[in-house]
């Protein structure tokens, strides 16, 4: 059984969902149950699949369950977009602000 702790991917999520974390506490309170538990919902679960992973048998189940955390990434990605737009986040909070 691997550590998840050592895998460098799951350090830096485990970061970012503190920082989402941070940064979702500032939004509206109307966002409680909407944008703000969407957003704190797809980071928390980059970091939590990746963990569950390295205690799976076998490397095929492992990259399943990578699988599922850049699912979880690209949501957090566009979250992060729409957060943007809707001038719920600075820019330079994310690179998600700028321009495409």
């Amino acid at each position: 059984m691997k550590n998840f702790r050592n895998l460098v991917v799951w350090q830096k999520s485990h970061d970012l969902a503190l920082h989402v974390y941070q940064v979702t506490g500032g939004f509206p309170r109307n966002e409680l149950y909407g944008l703000t538990a969407q957003m704190r919902r797809a980071t928390v679960s980059i970091p939590a699949n990746l963990a569950e992973g390295c205690c799976r048998s076998g490397d095929t189940e492992f990259a399943r369950f990578v699988q599922i955390a850049m699912g979880s990434a690209s949501e957090l990605e566009y979250l992060l977009l729409l957060a943007c737009e809707l001038q719920l986040v600075n820019a330079s909070h994310t690179n998600a602000c700028k321009p495409r």
